[in-house]
């Protein structure tokens, strides 16, 4: 008898547990993965198709993540402008994909490769641009730069956004969600005060880069960024730019050069060879050397202030 209740109550709640079901969350990139890992908590783990150490721009998936794809019941990606093949395999779903583009979702601030007042965006995300300096994999940098979590103030937005994704997916957690993103922006917000803190006694001192990534950064705590070595990931640059570059060292007072992590240095290094520019530690603005997880976006932020105020601030 005391069996058969048991078992009448197991199955009776087999339908409470079924409507709490969270949804299987897949993410672009390890930037992303951190920022829903954070918003998801304790009931569950979104995977991430990016591999760490692969190319964000031009990488490749394998037959079982483009199965756990099909599988998904929410995506969270930063954009076509960022991972195009990506954007290749939802068009294959036949947008039965349920998907966020967090680049395009609404108080996002967005801004051009070019530091130009007519090329600023604002944040009603229609964009059309054309593109003239595409890489090898097809990714621009001319028009609208994808980089947009390297301003704190859009992880802060794109915590919400992916909060209020995973409420509507999954109702019955909504409160967890709303509390694990007021948490996140939390952190986010501590984060920004402390580089902001970290890189004020430098921001007047000039530095190049090797991938033209940082501009939200840069432009988010008034720094100095004087260029970068390659147009793109893909990108060899070319001797024409490379000299043009190196006139830039001396005439703007350039103090330090900072390679990027998965890259070669010796074009940095050859840069300023010869010149009183120091070479800074890489950087890796897409997080793909660290180990996934929701500590990933505060870890990938503070290593870029601290490389740069360690070489910046000698």
């Amino acid at each position: 008898m005391r069996d058969t209740v048991l078992l009448s109550l197991a199955l009776s709640a087999l339908p409470v547990l079924a409507m709490a079901e969270v949804p299987k969350v897949v993410t672009d990139m390890p930037v992303v993965q951190s920022l829903t890992a954070q918003v998801m908590g304790d009931l569950g783990t979104p995977a991430v198709l990016l591999e760490q150490g692969a190319n964000p721009h031009s990488y490749q998936m394998k037959p079982s993540q483009a199965r756990a794809l099909q599988e998904a019941g929410l995506l969270f990606w930063v954009g076509p402008e960022m991972t195009p093949w990506l954007s290749r395999a939802i068009d294959a779903a036949g947008g039965k994909l349920p998907q966020i583009a967090l680049l395009h979702s609404d108080g996002t601030h967005l801004q051009s490769y070019v530091d130009d007042d007519d090329d600023d965006h604002d944040d009603d995300h229609d964009h059309d641009h054309d593109h003239d300096h595409a890489d090898a994999d097809g990714h621009s940098h001319e028009g609208l730069d994808p980089h947009a979590w390297l301003d704190p103030h859009n992880a802060g937005n794109w915590v919400s956004v992916i909060a209020a994704a995973l409420a509507k997916a999954d109702p019955e957690n909504a409160a967890t969600y709303e509390a694990n993103a007021k948490a996140a922006q939390e952190r986010i917000d501590t984060l920004d005060k402390d580089l902001r803190a970290e890189l004020t006694p430098v921001k007047d001192r000039p530095f190049v880069v090797y991938h033209a990534a940082y501009g939200y950064f840069a432009a988010h705590y008034g720094l100095q960024d004087e260029g970068s070595v390659a147009f793109g990931d893909a990108t060899d640059p070319g001797a024409a730019h490379l000299s043009a570059l190196r006139a830039d060292l001396k005439a703007k007072g350039v103090v330090c050069a900072f390679p990027e992590a998965s890259h070669d240095p010796r074009p940095m290094q050859r840069l300023i060879e010869g010149t009183e520019v120091r070479l800074g530690q890489p950087l890796d603005p897409e997080g793909t050397q660290i180990t996934p997880g929701p500590d990933l976006y505060d870890t990938l932020m503070r290593t870029i202030g601290g490389n740069l105020s360690g070489c910046l601030g000698r």
